[in-house]
């Protein structure tokens, strides 16, 4: 991918994908632990009396990683100021200890703000798919990006 991309620099239709990363179960048990502490996501015994047969990661912990993985690539890290918002958040199949997840995002909408100059809205949707090729989440945010200089 190619590094520290501004707002006029993507185009609608657009495709990004990342690398891939595995769960570990201590990873998805820690992660429970601090901000979604629910059974099946701390306590395998208890994951399998759940209706998903086992230790699942919290939807957060998916989301923070499929986002995390995109905001690695640097992509954005030369013009990015935060985000007004994340919609349409799909938890779409659960994600177990072993799973290798990898994001694909596409770039929905550019937009530059009629009342700033220097910045706009990248909206990009994110889906998370696993080594099975099954799309476990989907979300799209909302970036607000500067703009080149002018």
């Amino acid at each position: 991918m190619s590094k520290g991309r501004f707002l006029d620099d993507f185009k609608v239709g657009e495709r990004f994908q990342t690398k891939g990363v595995t769960i570990t179960e201590g990873e998805i048990i820690h992660f429970a632990m601090q901000y979604d502490p629910q059974p099946f996501h701390l306590d395998v015994t208890a994951g399998l009396k759940s209706p998903y047969k086992g230790l699942i990661a919290s939807g957060f912990h998916t989301v923070a990683i499929c986002f995390r993985m995109f905001i690695q690539s640097g992509i954005l890290a030369a013009s990015s100021i935060g985000s007004p918002g994340i919609d349409e958040l799909r938890w779409l199949a659960p994600v177990r200890p072993g799973d290798t997840l990898r994001t694909e995002a596409e770039v929905l909408m550019v937009k530059p703000s009629s009342s700033k100059p220097d910045r706009g809205i990248l909206r990009m949707k994110y889906i998370g798919i696993n080594q099975n090729g099954t799309k476990v989440l989907s979300f799209i945010v909302n970036h607000l990006l500067l703009r080149h200089k002018i």
